[in-house]
């Protein structure tokens, strides 16, 4: 009974810490650029795109497809960057449910 009660502490400090870091990761921005630099596209740690920013010599009617698919880079960039944000920070509380018997 009481290593029950123990688990039941050491979840709900997990679940705390989990949601503390949710709150931290939020708050966080991420810029993701493209190779050549031409555009910056900025998240939050909750994946909502707050900038776009491009350079005007990106900007080509000609050539609608490039920019397109270097936005899409950029912004690609940008969410890797929250997941590897993501993994970082819930990796060590997940590691802690291992010891609890998940």
């Amino acid at each position: 009974m009481m290593n029950m009660q123990k688990m039941m502490k050491q979840a709900q400090k997990m679940q705390a810490q989990m949601e503390a870091s949710q709150k931290e990761l939020a708050a966080t921005t991420f810029t993701g650029t493209e190779p050549s630099g031409m555009i910056k596209v900025t998240v939050t740690g909750d994946k909502k795109v707050e900038k776009i920013e491009l350079k005007p010599d990106v900007v080509d009617p000609d050539d609608i497809d490039m920019l397109q698919d270097l936005l899409l880079e950029a912004t690609n960039d940008a969410l890797s960057q929250v997941d590897a944000a993501q993994e970082k920070s819930f990796g060590g509380i997940s590691k802690g449910l291992s010891g609890l018997g998940f």
